[in-house]
C-alpha cells in the first residue's frame, strides 16, 4: 500500500482529521481529504499517536534466545504501537563493543517490524570495573548515543564519572540502574510492612535514592547527561525534582507497572510479579503518577525482560526478576494516567514518543503529525477493554503480571515509515 488515508481520526486525541500516507511520509493532514487511489481506513473514535518509543528494552539476543530474539522483541513491540526501541546491553556475550552493538543492529535492521537503536555497555562485561569502549560503538553503524549497565548499577563513582565525561564527545547520555549493591544484599521485594510479615529479604527505597543524588551531583559536576532507568520510589521523585530545579540535565522514566503494582501483590508469593526494582508501596505509585503528570519524569519505559518458563515458573526466591511489558504498556498507561485524568492524550504522546526519542537522540522517531514527516503513527482504538491473554503474544516470552486482568485500549494499527506492521491489531 503506497497511499493510505486514516479518515476521521482523533489526533493526538484532539479534533477528527484524516491523515494522508504517501509513501514513507506524511502527505497531508486535515479535514475531508479526498481518497484518490488511496487505501482508506476508518478511524471513527480511534486515537493517532506518533509511533510510541521505548528507551528500555530487553531484547536478549545475542545470547538468551529461548526468552526473546530481536525478531520476537521488535513483534511485540509492533503490537504494542511501538515503532522504536533501545536494546539493552545485558547480552551474552554483553553489548560491550562495536561489534556486538552492530549484530544487534543488524538484526534490528533485518526484522522490519520496528527500530532497533542498540544501548551500549558502559564498563566491561558490566562488572563495573573498565570503561567499556564507548567511543567505537559510537563511532560504529550503529551510533551509540546511550549507555547503559542496566541490571547492574555502575556504583563505583570514579567510573561513573569518567563515562559521564567520556559521553560529552558526542552528546552522550549514560542512563544509569540505580542500585546500591550493598543495600541491597539479598533482597528479594521492598523493604517494608510487607516484606517483614513475608520474612523476605527487603530492597529499601534509599538503595536507588542515594544512587540517584550521587549521579545528579556528579552529572552536574561535569556538565553532561544522566538519565535514570525505571524510577520506582517518591524519594527518587523528589531527588531528581530538585536537580531538574538546578537546571541540570536530568532526565528519568517510569515503568508501567510501577505506576499500577504494589509490593502488596508480593502476598501471593507469584514470582511474576519479582521485578528489579520491586513493586513498591501505594504512596509510592501515586508519587509516581504525579511526577509522570508533572514532567518530573520525563518518559514512560517497558523494561520488557522476558524470561522462559522455567525461570519463572518456581519458587519465589529462585526466580529470574522481570516482566514482559511491551504488548501491555499503552493500555496500563491509559488505565493509570488517562482514565485518572492525569494526563491527556497529547500528554500520552509526549512521554511516550516525544520525550523519549529526545532522551534517545533518535531521529525520525517523536515527531509531529504533520505533512513532511516520516508516518511512524499508532492507531489506538480507547473504548476497547478486554482480559489480558499472555498465549496471543507476539513476545517468546510469557512474563505478565497482567494474565486475566482487564486492560482498556488496544492499538489497531502501527505504521513504520508509512509500511504497516500491524493491521486490525494483528501483525501484518
Amino acid at each position: 500500500m503506497s497511499k493510505i488515508l486514516i479518515r476521521g481520526a482523533q489526533v493526538l486525541g484532539g479534533a477528527a482529521q484524516d491523515v494522508l500516507i504517501d509513501g514513507e511520509t506524511i502527505a497531508e493532514v486535515g479535514p475531508d481529504i479526498a481518497a484518490g487511489d488511496a487505501t482508506v481506513i476508518e478511524a471513527g473514535g480511534r486515537v493517532l499517536l506518533p509511533g510510541l518509543v521505548d528507551l528500555h528494552t530487553h531484547l536478549r539476543e545475542p545470547g538468551r534466545e529461548d526468552s526473546e530474539t530481536v525478531l520476537t522483541g521488535t513483534k511485540a513491540a509492533a503490537v504494542g504501537g511501538f515503532t522504536a526501541v533501545h536494546a539493552m546491553a545485558n547480552t551474552f556475550p554483553v553489548a560491550d563493543t562495536a561489534g556486538v552493538v552492530e549484530q544487534v543492529y543488524r538484526l534490528g535492521k533485518e526484522s522490519g517490524y520496528c527500530d532497533v537503536q542498540p544501548v551500549g555497555a558502559v564498563t566491561v562485561g558490566l562488572e563495573g570495573k573498565q570503561l567499556a569502549e564507548l567511543g567505537a560503538m559510537h563511532d560504529s553503524a550503529a551510533g551509540v548515543k546511550v549507555f547503559s549497565d542496566d541490571g547492574k548499577c555502575v556504583d563505583d563513582a570514579v567510573i561513573m564519572r569518567r563515562a559521564l565525561e567520556y559521553v560529552k564527545a558526542f552528546d552522550g547520555v549514560v542512563a544509569q540502574h540505580a542500585q546500591e549493591p550493598r543495600l541491597t544484599e539479598g533482597a528479594q521485594m521492598n523493604e517494608g510492612v510487607v516484606s517483614a510479615e513475608l520474612g523476605l529479604g527487603g530492597w529499601p527505597a534509599v538503595a536507588e535514592e542515594s544512587i540517584i543524588a550521587r549521579d545528579v551531583l556528579l552529572a552536574a559536576h561535569v556538565g553532561s547527561r544522566v538519565h535514570i532507568c525505571h524510577l520506582s520510589t517518591a524519594g527518587s521523585v523528589e531527588i531528581v525534582r530538585w536537580a531538574k530545579s538546578k537546571g541540570w540535565d536530568v532526565t528519568a522514566e517510569v515503568t508501567p507497572h510501577h505506576l499500577l503494582l504494589t509490593d502488596e501483590l508480593v502476598r501471593t508469593y507469584d514470582p511474576v510479579y519479582k521485578v528489579n526494582p520491586p513493586l513498591r508501596t501505594e504512596a509510592d505509585v501515586l508519587a509516581l503518577r504525579e511526577a509522570l503528570a508533572d514532567g518530573t519524569i520525563d518518559c514512560v519505559a517497558t523494561d520488557h525482560a522476558p524470561h522462559p518458563h522455567e525461570d519463572k515458573d518456581c519458587e519465589w526466591g529462585a526466580a529470574a526478576m522481570g516482566m514482559v511489558g511491551l504488548e501491555t504498556a499503552l493500555s496500563v498507561v491509559q488505565e493509570t494516567m488517562i482514565e485518572t485524568g492525569l494526563l491527556d492524550w497529547a500528554g500520552v504522546a509526549d512521554r511516550m514518543s516525544f520525550r523519549p526519542a529526545v532522551i534517545g537522540r533518535l531521529g525520525g522517531h517523536g515527531r509531529p503529525i504533520a505533512p513532511g514527516e516520516p508516518a511512524n503513527l499508532t492507531l489506538v482504538d480507547p473504548a476497547y477493554r478486554g482480559a489480558v491473554d499472555p498465549a496471543g503474544f507476539a513476545s517468546r516470552s510469557r512474563n505478565t503480571p497482567y494474565e486475566g486482568r482487564e486492560l482498556p485500549g488496544r492499538v489497531t494499527h502501527t505504521f513504520l515509515r508509512g509500511r504497516a506492521t500491524v493491521l486490525d491489531g494483528k501483525l501484518a
